[in-house]
C-alpha cells in the first residue's frame, strides 16, 4: 500500500531546474533511502515531500505530490496538518535549549494537549518508540543539549514521533555521529518501520544497504534508478547506477 506519490514533480531554484519529472512511489511500513553523489537532487526532493522548500523565495514547482491520495501542493492544503502527518528529522541533531521532557512534550502541546497524565503518556512512549527511554528516565527536567550527539538525534526522533506522524523523512540523520551512535540510529531506524513510514536521504551506501527496502539513486535532479535494495546493489539495471555504486564516480 503505498503512502506517498509523485507524479511528474519538477523544482525550480529560479532558472535552475533542480528536479526533472520525478514519479515515485512510497510504501507503507517500508525503508526507503535515496543516494546518489552531493548536489544530485536528495534533500531538495525529501523537502518536498512536506513542503519545506515553502520557505525558499525562489522556489517553483510543478507537477503533484500526493499523500493519501491528495495533492498536498493545492491552495487550500493545511501545511500544519501535512507536518504532523509527515516528520522531519535533520542532519545535524537540533534539541530546543529546554530539558528533554519539555522537547517531546513540545508538538503535542502545540497541537493543544495540555493534561499532564496525557502528556507523560506521549512523552514515555515517543522517549521508548525512539530507543532512549532507558538512558534518560531518571533526568528528563535536564537539558536535552547536556546529552551526547548521538542521543540528542534520537530525542529529536522522539520529538518528531510524539505527535504521531505516519511518515518520517530523515535527512543524513547519522552523517554527524560516531560510528557507535550511528549503529544505533540505524538499529532504530529498522525497528520504527514497524509503526511508521520512513524515508532516509544517505551519502553512506552501505548505510542504504543494511537498512533500506527500496533505494532511488539520484543523478543530476532525475531519478535514474528505483527498486528493491538488494536489486539495486547486486544487479543495477543502468550502467550509471553501477558505475556510482562500485565507485566509478561521485
Amino acid at each position: 500500500m503505498q503512502v506517498l506519490e509523485t507524479k511528474n514533480l519538477n523544482l525550480f531554484y529560479g532558472n535552475n531546474h533542480a528536479l526533472k519529472d520525478i514519479n515515485l512511489k512510497i510504501e507503507k511500513n517500508e525503508v526507503t533511502a535515496f543516494i546518489g553523489p552531493s548536489g544530485c537532487g536528495k534533500s531538495t526532493f525529501l523537502r518536498t515531500l512536506n513542503r519545506m522548500n515553502d520557505l525558499i523565495p525562489s522556489v517553483k514547482i510543478e507537477g503533484e505530490v500526493l499523500y493519501e491520495e491528495k495533492n498536498i501542493y493545492k491552495e487550500d492544503y493545511d501545511v500544519i496538518e501535512l507536518r504532523k502527518g509527515i516528520g522531519m528529522v535533520f542532519q545535524k541533531p537540533n534539541p530546543f535549549p529546554m530539558s528533554i521532557y519539555d522537547n517531546v512534550a513540545y508538538g503535542p502541546r502545540i497541537h493543544g494537549i495540555r493534561e499532564k497524565k496525557k502528556l507523560d503518556e506521549i512523552v514515555r512512549r515517543s522517549l521508548e518508540d525512539a530507543a532512549i527511554w532507558q538512558e534518560v528516565k531518571g533526568r528528563l527536567n535536564k537539558s536535552a543539549l547536556s546529552l551526547s550527539g548521538g542521543q540528542q538525534q534520537r530525542i529529536c526522533i522522539a520529538r518528531t514521533l510524539a505527535v504521531e506522524p505516519e511518515v518520517i523523512l530523515m535527512d543524513e540523520p547519522t552523517s554527524a555521529l560516531d560510528p557507535i551512535s550511528t549503529s544505533k540510529v540505524e538499529e532504530l531506524i529498522v525497528q520504527l518501520k514497524n509503526k511508521y513510514t520512513v524515508i532516509i536521504v544517505t551519502h553512506n551506501m552501505q548505510q542504504a544497504g543494511r537498512i533500506s527496502d527500496k533505494t532511488a539513486f539520484f543523478l543530476s535532479g532525475e531519478v535514474v534508478e528505483f527498486n528493491d535494495t538488494k536489486e539495486i546493489f547486486s544487479n543495477p539495471r543502468d550502467k550509471r547506477t553501477e558505475d556510482y555504486i562500485t565507485g566509478r564516480f561521485g
